[in-house]
């Protein structure tokens, strides 16, 4: 393939970094105090700059760095070529599609950010332009305590959300959640206390805020039993309920009887478990990631054949910084079937963004598309100096949400399904 004079791939700058996150709690423990991602640079022959981002860890930090020894010298516009020569850097080593895929993604994005750069197109016009010029998000609740407790001697580490343990905290925390963000729409991370208790928050968010979508994610802790249990406790409340139990066998089971429509972003990850979830009508919602999945691109072509077999579409999120949403805004404005608000983590992490601020905005429970060249946001070099310095003072390279609550609740145990 012939490439034109400087698109090649002078450089991919892999940059782990490091940044604050509250004490979170989900079925496999709480969030430690800092969470990990890796910053792309990705620079061309002419001085062109594309940036992705990942999660962190030290497994996906030496797969991003495998890739960035392989792209060199590639045309940026042959994403196809790039992400075989990533997949062949990766094998044996890495079999799972949808681990490599964790690198692909990240890599396409920083390519289809610096193509757009290019061509003075945003990123949302190369995925077949967008449907959609503001994309809805959803308010992300968790029961959270206060703070992060003083351990190991490190001070206790507050902020501004306070505690949220019981049906009121949360629906206090959707209320400052919707005065700061507008949003219209909300989702409970369950998994955390009994059912009765979950079903309880919820029921108070539906009195709170009448006729708004709300969503419960118990994140598989509890049997196939108590799934359908729990789906006919909140039958006419919630749009959905997100992995309620592990496995396509077991939300098959639970899909039988449920009168609610399962989602998930667990047990359908990668495009070979598609045809045994779609045969066994185990969900009826997938929440597409396109760092799972391989790319934007990729996402898109999800989005098709999900809308081929009937399976609505939202968008699931992890402790993610701006490069990350612009990309999940820009792959959502151009997904026709995009059914239901999208997940992001985003009013959690801001703070302590990589982007320079003034693009990305969440304002009436949505993202407008930035309308800038490829993602639209620049980095704010300070910034990414400060975190990557966080990362390598804190020594923190894993995410382990088990063991920090053990450190703190030394009898807690990790049991999924725990009810």
């Amino acid at each position: 393939m012939s490439t034109t004079v400087g698109t090649r791939i002078r450089e991919l700058i892999v940059t782990p970094i490091a940044f604050r996150d509250p004490p979170l709690l989900n079925s496999n423990g709480v969030h430690e105090p800092l969470a990990l991602r890796v910053i792309l640079q990705l620079v061309l022959e002419d001085g062109t700059v594309g940036l992705g981002e990942s999660p962190g860890g030290i497994a996906r930090l030496e797969r991003l760095q495998a890739a960035a020894k392989v792209v060199v010298g590639m045309d940026v516009f042959d994403t196809t070529a790039v992400t075989a020569a990533i997949d062949a850097a990766l094998l044996p080593a890495v079999p799972s599609s949808h681990e490599r895929g964790w690198t692909t993604s990240a890599v396409e994005v920083a390519c289809l950010d610096a193509q757009g750069r290019l061509l003075d197109r945003p990123v949302s016009d190369l995925l077949g332009g967008k449907v959609r010029d503001r994309v809805p998000f959803a308010a992300y609740l968790f029961y959270k305590w206060a703070e992060h407790p003083a351990l190991d001697g490190r001070a206790a580490v507050g902020d501004d959300w306070g505690e949220a343990l019981d049906p009121a905290g949360i629906v206090e925390q959707a209320r400052l959640m919707r005065q700061r963000y507008g949003f219209e729409s909300f989702k409970l991370k369950g998994g955390v206390f009994p059912p009765d208790e979950e079903i309880a928050a919820i029921r108070a968010l539906g009195e709170a805020f009448p006729g708004q979508p709300l969503r419960l994610d118990p994140n598989t802790a509890w049997t196939v039993e108590t799934s359908r249990y729990v789906a006919r406790e909140l039958n006419g409340v919630l749009e959905y309920l997100e992995d309620p139990t592990a496995t396509i066998p077991g939300m098959a089971e639970v899909a039988k009887d449920s009168p609610l429509p399962l989602a998930t972003n667990m047990c359908v990850i990668a495009w070979e478990h598609l045809r045994p979830a779609i045969e066994r009508n185990a969900i009826q919602v997938l929440l597409t990631d396109h760092h799972y999945w391989g790319g934007l691109r990729r996402t898109r072509e999800l989005a098709a054949v999900c809308e081929a077999f009937g399976i609505a579409l939202s968008m699931h999120s992890n402790s993610h910084l701006g490069i990350s949403l612009a990309a999940m805004t820009h792959v959502a404005a151009a997904i026709p079937n995009l059914d239901h608000s999208c997940d992001t983590h985003y009013p959690w992490n801001s703070a302590d963004d990589v982007i320079v601020p003034g693009v990305l905005e969440l304002r009436d429970g949505a993202v407008e598309v930035p309308t800038g060249p490829g993602l639209g946001v620049e980095l704010d070099h300070d910034a990414l100096d400060r975190l990557h310095r966080l990362y390598v003072e804190s020594g923190v390279r894993s995410r382990d949400d088990t063991g920090y609550m053990r450190r703190i609740h030394p009898e807690y145990e990790l049991r999924l399904p725990r009810w």
